[in-house]
């Protein structure tokens, strides 16, 4: 590895691996608008779909980050970037042919391998290629990216089949694809001497016990009564039995030693925690608005939209900050900012749309300002050689924060509730999103400050 000279921030990079990244979770919401005519074409129900084509992707995505950022610590972070780009450009061609839905739902795993190969890797990049006070601009950047394709999924996928069918929903990765990857070689920052795989130990069996485990976690999550606790109780077994695994075996899938790093943990609980709150309050606020006693169906669009665009619009000038003030004071403000914007969500009548928004808004600002310092500083403090198990966690965590979310909706809330019992709810609810937020708060009080001025300069991978 060569020191590289201080150069101008890398736009073309950042721009290739947000690209690359945004994937992952554009083609996580864009299908759930496009299931009806999928299923109308291949004559199969919602429901069976749901879980070929959804539950399948969000597994895989899981399942499968850990031993992706593994291959990227010992392959090399370009590399295994090149590998995602490709599995997930061969995934949409297949599920653009899909000549039924078991062979879409095939081509939806590789995309979703492809995906998990992708984001630890360009997590990795950001925090191997860039020094350290521009990894806050850079990962901001990056957030707001995954957060905006996230948010555009639904629109986006309607449009395209309503417009030139379901199928054309892929053809948007094969086209951007191309451009991801001709920015990266734009950028120059992906080419260099690589790791090798030589004497490498994959472990399998650590690799199969993380998966069976974070698979029965998910699908734990979906399920109700006593074989929820049974299947969570599992997944927690299976998690146990893992650890033991990882700290005999040489080459462990996960560095277990990251999770002796207090600002590690810190920044990954941040994410988690935060990802708790919001992923579960998508749900929720839609839920209970369905359930006021209304002529016309509340639209729950703008209410939704004020928190991501906020979210989107915070992100990147939460790492222009960050960079400038150290990571601690921006999180911990933002942290603030969602727990005023959750007090404002708890005074306001739920049937009081309007008034809705500037709570929706200050927690969208909130989540947006603490998330990248966050990401930033826990990518920081990752040993290098680990860079891409460091990035695997934290998008495993950011996963299982919003799987948690959804367990949590589950106990707090009651199908048949009406009137005083859905307030009820719904005030609970609001409950666990604040313990989750307080706590994150906490975490946020452990990241690092600003740090002293440095001529320190980016090392290639």
């Amino acid at each position: 590895m060569v020191d590289a000279p201080e150069r101008a921030f890398p736009r073309a990079l950042v721009a290739a691996l947000a690209l690359s990244a945004m994937l992952s979770p554009l083609n996580s919401t864009m299908l759930s608008v496009v299931l009806t005519p999928i299923g109308r074409e291949f004559d199969t129900g919602d429901a069976y779909l749901t879980q070929l084509l959804v539950t399948s992707y969000l597994i895989t995505s899981i399942v499968m980050q850990a031993p992706g950022g593994k291959l990227g610590d010992r392959l090399g972070h370009r590399h295994a970037l090149g590998l995602g780009q490709l599995a997930f450009l061969l995934g949409s061609l297949g599920a653009f042919i899909a000549p039924s839905e078991n062979w879409l739902g095939l081509a939806r795993v590789v995309m979703a391998s492809g995906g998990a190969l992708i984001v630890p890797s360009a997590s990795a990049l950001l925090r191997l290629e860039l020094p350290p006070d521009k990894r806050g601009r850079a990962f901001g950047m990056f957030g707001s990216a995954m957060a905006l394709s996230a948010a555009i999924g639904p629109p986006l996928g309607g449009f395209i089949a309503g417009h030139f069918g379901w199928r054309a929903t892929f053809l948007v990765n094969l086209a951007v694809l191309p451009v991801a990857a001709g920015l990266a070689r734009v950028g120059h920052s992906l080419h260099g001497p690589s790791p090798s795989l030589r004497g490498f130990r994959f472990d399998g069996v650590g690799s199969l016990l993380l998966g069976a485990a974070l698979t029965a976690v998910v699908v734990g999550a979906r399920l109700e009564g006593a074989l929820r606790w049974g299947t969570l109780a599992a997944g927690g077994a299976g998690v146990m039995a893992f650890y033991v695994w990882e700290r005999r075996h040489p080459e462990p899938v996960v560095d277990l030693s990251l999770l002796t790093r207090p600002v590690f943990v810190a920044g990954g609980m941040v994410v988690a925690l935060q990802n708790l709150a919001m992923y579960a309050l998508l749900f929720e606020l839609p839920i209970m608005l369905g359930k006021l006693d209304r002529p016309e169906p509340v639209d729950p669009g703008p209410l939704l939209g004020a928190l991501m665009v906020s979210m989107v619009v915070a992100s990147p000038i939460a790492g222009r900050l960050a960079d400038h003030f150290g990571a601690r004071p921006i999180a911990v403000s933002g942290c603030l900012s969602t727990l005023a914007g959750l007090g404002v969500l708890f005074v306001t009548p739920v049937d009081q749309t309007t008034r809705l928004i500037p709570g929706l808004v200050c927690l969208g600002l909130g989540l947006g300002l603490s998330s990248s310092p966050s990401q930033a500083s826990a990518m920081t403090a990752s040993p290098r050689e680990s860079s891409g198990v460091a990035g695997a966690l934290l998008a495993t965590l950011r996963y299982l924060g919003g799987v948690l979310g959804i367990v949590l909706l589950g106990l707090v809330l009651h199908d048949d509730a009406t009137g005083a019992v859905a307030a009820h709810d719904h005030t609970s609810a609001l409950t666990c999103f604040g313990v989750a937020l307080v706590g994150a708060l906490g975490c946020a009080l452990v990241l690092p400050g600003k740090a002293p001025p440095t001529t320190g300069t980016a090392t290639r991978v």
